[in-house]
Formats: C-alpha cells, sequence, structure tokens
C-alpha cells in the first residue's frame, strides 16, 4: 500500500469522528410525553409484553432488523491472528455494509475468549439480543467446531461469512464461467489450492451445485489431500483422495478449474499452461492472487479468471451476497441459513450478470461496457437488483424449505435502497 493510499485509509476512520458508526434514534424524544413512553413508565408495557411472549421483541425492539458482528480477531483480513481489539475496523466495515447494502442495523462486537469454548459460551449467551449472527475473522479449524455449536445453541440464525459468503459468491461465479466456456459442472476436473474455511465451504457447496467430490483434488500447504496422509484433521479429511497425485504439478495437468484461496503467486505460468482447454481460474487470494491477471492473459487467451480484488474484473466480492442472505432470513425470521437458502441466493446472482447492466452501475465503473462474458461474470456490488432479486429470493427459499416463522412478505420484492 502506497503512503497516500495509508493515510487517506486512517483518515476515513479517524475523521470527522472516530470510526465508522453511529447510533440514530427512530422514534421521537422531545417532549415530556415522549420520554415517558420511550422510559419509565411507558416502557413497562412492551417489557410484559415480550415476558409473556418473547416473540414480541420482534415488534416491539430493533431485534427484527438488528445483526451483530462478531469475531475473535484470530484471523483478521490476509494479517492473522491480532486479537480482538485490532479487528474492530474490519467489524465495523462490515456493519457499514449491512446497513449501506440491505438496510440493516448492526453492531460489531470483539470477543476476548480465551478458547473456542468460551467464545460460544459468550456468543450463545447475548445471541437472543439479536436477529442474526455473522461470525467473522475466526481461524480454522476453531471456525468450523465454533460456527456448528452455535448454530445448534442459538435461537436465531447464525452465519459464518468467511466460509458461505465467500462459497455462495464464488458457486455463483463458477457457475457462470463454466457456462461462458461451455463446460459442465458435473464433468470439469477441479484443483483446489487451499484447505481452510473458504477453500472447505465453496467446494461443499459447489457438490450441492453438482459438482462431484472424486473430481475435485484439495491441496494444502503440504500438497495433495491423499488418503495415506497422517497429517490432516476431521475438515480436511473429507477431502482425501485416492490418489497417487502429491504436489500441485500433479493436480493441474488436464484441469479444467483452479480455485485459489491460498496465497500469492502460487500459481505458474507454466501450470496454467498445462490446464485444459478453455480453463477457469480463480485466483481469490487478497491482497495478491496465486496467479497475476496480466500474466494469466499473457499465457492463455481462452481463460476465465476472477480475483479477490476490486482493481481487475470479476471480483469474487461477499458484498454481492452476507447483506441480502440475512435481509431474506430477517424478513420470514428464518431459524437458520440452510442449504436451499444458499442455492437460492447462488441462482439470483449468477442471473443478473445475464442482465443488461443499469446505466448507474455502468457510469460508477467508468462507463465501460459491462456485458455477460469472460471479463463479467458477476454483477457489481453497486447493482440496485441485488437487494431486491437474491432477498426475495432467500427468503422464498426459506419459507419452501420449512424454515421460516413468517410467511413470504406480501411487500416483496423490496424497492432498491
Amino acid at each position: 500500500m502506497t503512503d497516500s493510499l495509508r493515510q487517506a485509509a486512517l483518515d476515513y476512520h479517524a475523521l470527522p469522528s472516530p470510526g465508522k458508526l453511529s447510533v440514530e434514534l427512530t422514534t421521537a424524544a422531545e417532549t415530556q410525553e415522549d420520554l415517558s413512553l420511550a422510559y419509565s413508565p411507558g416502557v413497562a408495557e412492551p417489557v410484559r409484553e415480550i415476558a409473556k411472549n418473547p416473540e414480541a421483541a420482534y415488534l416491539y425492539t430493533g431485534k427484527s432488523n438488528l445483526v451483530a458482528v462478531i469475531t475473535n480477531g484470530s484471523a483478521i483480513l490476509g494479517l492473522g491472528n491480532l486479537g480482538p481489539l485490532a479487528s474492530k475496523p474490519v467489524m465495523e466495515g462490515k456493519s457499514l455494509l449491512f446497513k449501506r447494502f440491505a438496510g440493516i442495523n448492526s453492531v460489531d462486537i470483539e470477543v476476548d475468549a480465551s478458547s473456542p469454548e468460551q467464545f460460544v459460551q459468550t456468543v450463545a449467551a447475548i445471541a437472543n439480543t439479536f436477529g442474526g449472527i455473522n461470525l467473522e475473522d475466526i481461524k480454522a479449524p476453531e471456525c468450523f467446531y465454533i460456527e456448528e455449536a452455535l448454530i445448534e445453541r442459538c435461537p436465531v440464525p447464525v452465519f459464518h461469512d468467511d466460509q458461505h459468503g465467500t462459497a455462495i459468491v464464488t458457486v455463483a461465479a463458477m457457475l457462470n464461467a463454466l457456462e461462458i466456456q461451455d463446460k459442465k459442472i458435473h464433468a470439469v476436473r477441479m484443483v483446489c489450492l487451499g484447505a481452510g474455511a473458504a477453500a472447505t465451504a465453496c467446494c461443499k457447496l459447489l457438490l450441492a451445485a453438482g459438482a462431484r467430490k472424486e473430481q475435485i483434488t484439495m491441496l494444502d500447504s503440504r500438497g495433495v489431500i491423499h488418503s495415506g496422509r497422517t497429517d490432516i484433521n476431521a475438515y480436511k479429511g473429507e477431502w482425501a483422495r485416492d490418489t497417487e497425485m502429491r504436489t500441485l504439478d500433479d493436480a493441474i495437468t488436464g484441469a479444467d478449474v483452479f480455485l485459489g484461496v491460498s496465497g500469492s503467486d502460487l500459481l505458474s505460468a507454466e501450470q496454467l499452461q498445462r490446464m485444459a482447454p478453455k480453463p477457469v481460474v480463480f485466483a481469490c487470494s487478497n491482497p495478491n492472487p496465486e496467479i497475476k491477471p496480466e500474466l494469466a492473459h499473457s499465457v492463455r487467451s481462452d481463460l476465465v479468471l476472477a480475483t479477490g480484488r476490486s482493481d481487475y474484473p470479476n471480483q469474487v466480492n461477499n458484498v454481492l451476497c452476507f447483506p441480502f442472505i440475512f435481509r431474506g432470513a430477517l424478513d420470514v425470521r428464518a431459524a437458520r441459513i440452510n442449504e436451499q437458502m444458499k442455492l437460492a441466493a447462488i441462482d439470483a446472482i449468477r442471473k443478473i450478470a445475464h442482465l443488461p447492466v443499469p446505466d448507474s452501475v455502468r457510469e460508477g465503473f467508468g462507463g465501460v461496457e459491462l456485458t455477460f462474458g469472460p471479463g463479467y461474470i458477476l454483477p457489481k456490488p453497486t447493482d440496485p437488483r441485488l437487494l431486491p432479486e437474491v432477498a426475495a429470493a432467500v427468503a422464498r427459499a426459506a419459507v419452501d424449505s420449512g424454515c421460516a416463522c413468517l410467511p413470504f412478505p406480501e411487500h416483496y420484492p423490496l424497492e432498491p435502497l
């Protein structure tokens, strides 16, 4: 990062007042009567109603439109385990995105927990304050246990965005990329470089979308995850293959798809050259991808390439998903975010990329042509259709799958913010 960009980032967070969030009132608080209703004695009435029926909290408090963004700071962006307090700018940023893109109020909570069990206990104890829980920046493999435990213990939806948000957007992009390359998901051979939270979630959701497990080769820092290894945990063990392949060099030859969620500059030009005709390459490591786009395009003119960066086409960006997943879940009071809801989000996101792009979005990107094809496989985050289309699809899937406590709202589709 340049010195000027670094200073601009610091100034953005410090000025005109520290941080990115504030609290605003939603009701009048000007007169003595207002105050008597907002607090004592009037506040006693909704208290009594909620005591009689806990569901009344959705009617008389902000719970129905409130999500907690919670972390222990053990895997902050690409910076590592810097502790909960250092993660606060990221969590505030996530809350900003909830409000900006889906009108959802959000509170960031940084938990200083000495163990995964203590973290689970802390979050479970406060979960009912909120309409949903978004877990963020928690290292693997702890994140798997934490999410599974909280889903079982919390009465509201729990969603680890680093896993499932990444997976939803990745699979939406992958299906569109394969369509452009005239390949079918059940027939392609995939290489996944990375075996952490994002990688395993992406591969699981790819299976739900039609991929075949025997066609996926996953690698960690020690090479191919194969059935002969004794140094892998249970989460990696799910992906162990009975194969003679041991290295990325072995796996990449003839592969149709490369999915990188690992580290920078790990896919060489020579390895890319040995992939199958019309390859799909997702080099999603941030801030530096597994292969530089300029190098990839100089080696192969027949590829579809995506990265995690906003300064290249086809950014795989979680903001295309998580605000709208929660919007749909909150609006039908879903008990959890299930696979049907994730698949519905995938379908809605990928369909938007097929449609003509609104002028307002195109103008925001310098007026460049955005037409479904190798350089445009995902909608842009500012596309106003994401909120109504994705949220409605998620809400409908929650109702249809029996996961919702409320019927599909009559007011859908929502008006864009």
